[in-house]
């Protein structure tokens, strides 16, 4: 028995799916995904993360729609509603271990980690309607990335990674300087690299420590007269 092309095409007519979006709200519910997961990946662009607005606002928008399908296709008749939505965890959990890095004896990515973990979580709470909840969980995502780790700064509990670069025009003497100040603040120099432009050398080197830490380096590092100028930059692997 042969099947007419209206009779093929009649589970998927535009009109009755359109009528399903807008009666179940999906629009609303994708655009506050989109919405606070962009928020989120705001502070990860100012941040300068990876994963930042596009990647964190798709991963939020992409858990509401699962969640939203996980219902649909499982129909009527069916009560596991939620076998798609189940298996959002265990996708962001696959990529969210691609952005753990274990480089210089040290592990980097673990905070971006989460933050995708989480907010797939904002997601999959968009998708179920709960906006309240999807709204109190972006807040709380913003302020503990940003103004804990603030304050993990401030009160010297963080250890974070700077980068330094001495330049001046002796370059024997600026490692010798270097290697002395680090013998004083107990921090062992490696990972060192020198190039020279003209009369310009310039030594750079990474180091991991807290606020305090570091601040007491640069006052070491800047009394030695070999050294004529001090910069530090913020480790891009640093997470």
């Amino acid at each position: 028995m042969s099947l007419t092309l209206a009779q093929f095409v009649q589970p998927f007519a535009f009109d009755q799916l359109q009528q399903m979006v807008v009666a179940n709200g999906a629009i609303g519910r994708l655009l506050m995904a989109c919405f606070l997961g962009a928020l989120v990946g705001l502070e990860r662009e100012f941040s300068r993360k990876a994963a930042g607005v596009r990647t964190n606002l798709l991963i939020c928008m992409g858990a509401a729609f699962f969640t939203l399908l996980s219902a649909v296709l499982a129909g009527d008749a069916n009560p596991d509603k939620g076998r798609v939505a189940s298996n959002i965890v265990q996708g962001v959990g696959f990529l969210g271990a691609g952005l753990i890095l274990h480089n210089r004896s040290r592990v980097s990515g673990l905070t971006s980690a989460a933050s995708v973990f989480v907010v797939a979580s904002i997601g999959m709470a968009c998708g179920a309607g709960l906006y309240a909840a999807a709204i109190v969980a972006a807040i709380i995502v913003i302020v503990a990335l940003e103004a804990v780790g603030f304050l993990e700064r401030r009160a010297n509990l963080k250890i974070y990674s700077l980068v330094y670069e001495v330049r001046g025009q002796d370059q024997t003497g600026m490692l010798k300087s270097i290697l002395d100040a680090m013998d004083k603040a107990g921090e062992r120099l490696a990972d060192v690299r020198n190039d020279a432009i003209g009369d310009l050398q310039r030594v750079s080197f990474a180091l991991s420590a807290t606020k305090k830490n570091h601040d007491r380096l640069r006052v070491r590092l800047l009394s030695e007269p070999a050294i004529a100028a001090l910069f530090t930059f913020r480790d891009l692997e640093e997470d």
